[in-house]
């Protein structure tokens, strides 16, 4: 399991019942249903817990089951990419900074993930990232409309290896027909996983989506845009593969 695999398709636990913004207010329990993630154990930082505290109030925003102004979130009206479970944010501050020209709404739950992505926003200067701490799919479907999305990207979801835990994983239909419906025409999806029979069932699912348009024969080249992260280079020295699927939509 590398940085990324914090979500899964799984009932997960009640959103967390702390303060910290992104979460649900304490004693708020949300209906036990189907979630984008698993919550990890994992301590924060004192330098994570320094960054929610210095930038967290600018780049961290409260869900509310309302549509997104990213237009006022961001300052500006530039496209707007959607990423679901960042991890530990390495990758998703790489993308940012080499795009400069695109806003990036984040959801993960995973505290340290999130502390870790606000520390390197503060460290590399980056203002074009925006953090929800919340299950990606309440955000789908009560912020996002439809065609406010033009580009999608779930990079190494939690794969559940067992055959009894496959029914668990992020990419499956109904997920996939909803952020469809988010994208703009021409808006793009775009998942990557190490774990070859997850690549297989992603193919399968992207392909079957009738408005999802693959832009390769199968798995697509790695986009520059990617960068490897040191848990993939330690897979890939270890020989494990890497496949990346760009679909767009017609």
């Amino acid at each position: 399991m590398n940085e990324h695999q914090t979500n899964a398709a799984a009932p997960g636990p009640d959103a967390p019942q702390d303060a910290t913004p992104g979460s649900a207010p304490a004693g708020v329990v949300h209906p036990r249903t189907i979630k984008s993630y698993v919550l990890r154990a994992g301590r924060t930082t004192i330098g994570q817990a320094k960054a929610y505290a210095e930038v967290g109030p600018q780049f961290l925003l409260n869900y509310q089951a309302a549509p997104l102004d990213a237009a006022a979130v961001f300052g500006r009206s530039a496209p707007l990419i959607l990423e679901i479970g960042f991890g530990m944010g390495e990758a998703t501050a790489h993308i940012a900074r080499v795009r400069p020209e695109d806003d990036f709404l984040c959801c993960e739950v995973h505290e340290p993930g999130v502390g870790a992505l606000l520390k390197r926003i503060g460290e590399q200067d980056i203002h074009n990232i925006r953090i929800l701490r919340h299950d990606a799919v309440e955000v789908i479907d009560n912020m996002l409309t439809e065609g406010s999305l033009d580009g999608v990207h779930i990079f190494f979801p939690d794969p559940w290896h067992k055959t009894k835990h496959n029914k668990r994983r992020l990419v499956q239909s109904p997920l996939i027909a909803k952020l469809a419906s988010r994208l703009k025409p021409g808006g793009y999806l775009h998942c990557a996983t190490d774990w070859e029979p997850y690549a297989v069932q992603m193919l399968e699912v992207l392909s079957a989506e009738p408005t999802l348009a693959n832009t390769a024969e199968a798995y697509a080249p790695q986009p520059d845009y990617r960068p490897l992260t040191k848990f993939e280079n330690r897979g890939l020295k270890l020989g494990h593969g890497v496949w990346d699927l760009v679909f767009k939509k017609v």
